[in-house]
């Protein structure tokens, strides 16, 4: 009987053991799940602060700008309107960016937010490239720079002309690649846009001859905020958020992004996008809408 008793006493133990390792791992788990939420939690706080930080002169300085010149076209003589024409040129240039630059943030945050899904139509993807590039002519003069479209896909190429795919996410995605191309391009130089199409993929291709990009930096610039250039003192305005807000877009739509650059000798930036498989039945972009409409849905 004792032998019996032993025995239980020996099971329960066991019992007991294999209950506290249980309870052990359980604990550790929820342990590192805290640590993970608390350290997601103090990278977001970082990651708003930093945001706001770089995001502001991009806010701020336009509003100025537009402020000062419309002040000083309500002070130009009746006949001096030379000067009108030009100021007005500026305030265009900075609303435009201004628009352009708050676009990404709404972007942004319905990203965070998991609120973006694709609004797919038959959209005639060359028109669309040729309205953004119209839209950056300005900026691309202002900098001497030639903006080439090469349109590689056959007239008659069948569906892939009218191509089922995401209509203002592809505006977003080739604005920002075209901003970031003529961003870091030398003046008087060029910015190459090449389009083919492979079966069911549409690949685009933006190469500039700038500053081109560091190994390192390739590594980190699809990065939420990050930039090439952090520096108080940097030639290149910009808050990182184009390229970051590209690649979301791009996993959004099955897509990738491809970076080809060698510091000092320029970058080509290659997106591919699969044709999406729902059935459509309207038509989008066809070339005469105007750059970030004030009716347009983007997401």
């Amino acid at each position: 009987m004792t032998n019996i008793n032993d025995r239980q006493l020996l099971k329960e133990l066991k019992d007991r053991l294999q209950e506290r390792t249980k309870f052990e791992k359980e604990v550790n788990v929820l342990t590192q799940e805290l640590q993970d939420v608390t350290k997601r939690f103090k990278e977001s706080e970082a990651l708003k602060s930093h945001f706001i930080s770089n995001i502001s002169n991009e806010i701020v300085n336009p509003f100025t700008s537009i402020l000062g010149l419309s002040k000083s076209i309500l002070q130009v003589e009746k006949n001096d309107w030379k000067k009108v024409v030009s100021m007005v040129a500026l305030i265009h240039s900075e609303a435009f960016n201004l628009d352009f630059q708050l676009r990404n943030i709404f972007v942004a945050a319905k990203i965070e937010a998991g609120e973006v899904v694709p609004n797919v139509a038959k959209v005639n993807v060359r028109n669309i490239v040729q309205t953004i590039i119209e839209a950056f002519n300005l900026v691309a003069r202002k900098m001497g720079i030639e903006i080439e479209f090469n349109y590689e896909i056959e007239y008659g190429f069948g569906k892939n002309f009218y191509f089922k795919t995401d209509n203002e996410k592809l505006k977003l995605i080739m604005s920002n690649l075209l901003n970031n191309a003529l961003k870091y391009s030398y003046k008087n130089s060029k910015v190459i846009i090449t389009m083919t199409a492979d079966e069911d993929t549409l690949n685009i291709a933006v190469q500039d001859f700038g500053t081109g990009i560091s190994e390192k930096n390739q590594k980190v610039i699809f990065e939420r905020f990050k930039r090439l250039d952090s520096g108080i003192n940097s030639i290149n305005r910009g808050h990182g958020l184009g390229l970051s807000i590209t690649k979301a877009l791009l996993d959004v739509m099955g897509g990738t992004i491809e970076i080809d650059s060698k510091k000092g000798e320029g970058s080509t930036f290659t997106v591919r996008i699969p044709e999406a498989k729902n059935v459509v039945e309207g038509f989008s972009g066809e070339g005469n809408d105007i750059f970030f409409d004030d009716e347009d849905e983007i997401f």
